[in-house]
């Protein structure tokens, strides 16, 4: 691959990488009415998923793109279903034993654990990486510090590392699995979303209560397909592009723009106060991907 194109794919997965994280990070704009209208965690998460598959069908179907997924690589895609869905419900999960704050902060141990699953894989990241993902996570620390005095129980600590394992995990194997690499972005997510779908169908089935519960007005209806196209089938297109593009480790760090962006969300639209210590560890999160982005690193293994 010559010098341009390599230019070219870093800037196109650098892209896709602020975009991915910045769609996620809408989560609260959908989600919060939601949850204030009473529709139920796993109600939320099936439409959630459900309808991001319509949508991209119906995408993919206007594009004449193909649906199939050979008898090697199904398997793999709908273990990456199951660790996507799984980082989504871990971290609903953890929010009845720990602060949101502090589940925040834990899950943003995801670009460290990836990083240490590429070095026993022995794709060793640069310095600079190093030092981006360790500010990044001081950075996130400032951003999600949990109040004084907040009740903190060890089920939910688990819960929300392994939703940040859980994440790292699908990251890494989009990235390095030869199984998929042929697979188009597009059939991977689907698949994805398909096997989040039917999983949060079966757990809502188990829990008892209507797939209906809540959704009263056409307010809900809008909000869930908002939710099921910016902060999922958008963030997890582009997620894929940027993983590939650029490797699972500096994608990880991109995501930071995931809490700042629901952080100006809460603080613009819902008048949540932004404090001295979320606006220094906003400065100090921007700060370590601009370095990161000037200081790419000595070659393309090094991410």
């Amino acid at each position: 691959m010559n010098t341009g194109n390599q230019q070219n794919r870093r800037l196109i997965g650098l892209v896709a990488g602020v975009v991915a994280g910045v769609s996620y990070g809408t989560n609260p704009l959908f989600a919060k009415p939601l949850m204030e209208s009473g529709v139920p965690v796993l109600v939320m998460l099936f439409f959630r998923y459900g309808l991001s598959v319509l949508l991209l069908s119906l995408w993919m179907l206007a594009r004449k793109e193909s649906f199939k997924a050979g008898g090697r690589e199904l398997p793999l895609l709908l273990v990456l279903g199951l660790l996507f869905a799984g980082s989504s419900l871990f971290l609903f999960t953890s929010y009845a034993f720990i602060p949101s704050g502090l589940a925040t902060t834990l899950v943003y141990l995801y670009p460290v654990l990836v990083a240490l699953i590429m070095v026993l894989l022995r794709f060793y990241p640069s310095w600079q990486t190093w030092l981006s993902i360790v500010a990044t996570f001081g950075g996130i620390l400032l951003l999600s510090s949990p109040s004084a005095g907040a009740e903190i129980k060890l089920p939910g600590v688990i819960l929300a590392i392994l939703s940040a394992l859980s994440y790292a995990l699908y990251l890494v194997i989009v990235n390095r699995s030869k199984r998929i690499r042929n697979v188009s972005e597009h059939t991977l997510t689907l698949y994805a979303l398909l096997t989040g779908m039917v999983l949060f169908a079966c757990l809502r089935a188990f829990q008892g209560g209507g797939m209906l519960e809540g959704i009263d007005s056409a307010s809900d209806w809008g909000n869930l397909l908002g939710l099921a196209l910016v902060p999922t089938m958008i963030s997890m297109l582009t997620l894929a592009v940027s993983t590939r593009y650029i490797g699972p480790t500096k994608t990880s760090i991109l995501g930071v723009f995931e809490p700042l962006t629901a952080i100006l969300i809460g603080t613009v639209l819902f008048g949540e106060p932004l404090t001295w210590k979320m606006a220094l560890g906003i400065a100090v999160c921007v700060g370590a991907v601009v370095f990161m982005i000037l200081k790419p690193g000595a070659s393309s293994g090094l991410r």
